[in-house]
């Protein structure tokens, strides 16, 4: 009877250190994750801190870009007025004289 009991002992001591063994792995385990989602979410935040900078640089480069067309268009658009007038001046003096006249 005696070694029934201490085999009972035994057992219970033995899954005792087990169940101490699995709850410490578990917290171990607990702790790795907690690291790794930490790492994971900085290294996300790093990796879309650059993306957004690189699209704003982007999108400024771009914005530069259309902003010079635009600008070199209006000058060019400015020469053609200019050499229009230039050009015919008398003749839109003549034809807008004749329009106020007219009535």
């Amino acid at each position: 009877m005696d070694n029934v009991i201490n085999k009972l002992s035994e057992i219970e001591q033995t899954a005792a250190s087990i169940m101490e063994a699995a709850n410490a792995r578990k917290k171990e385990f607990a702790s790795e994750m907690e690291k790794k989602t930490a790492d994971f979410d900085a290294a996300l935040e790093a990796e879309t801190a650059k993306k957004v900078t690189d699209l704003r640089a982007q999108m400024e480069t771009t914005m530069q870009s259309k902003l010079e067309k635009q600008r070199s268009d209006a000058e060019e658009v400015l020469k053609h007025m200019e050499e229009s007038y230039r050009l015919n001046h008398r003749a839109y003096a003549k034809e807008l004289f004749q329009a106020m006249i007219k009535e």
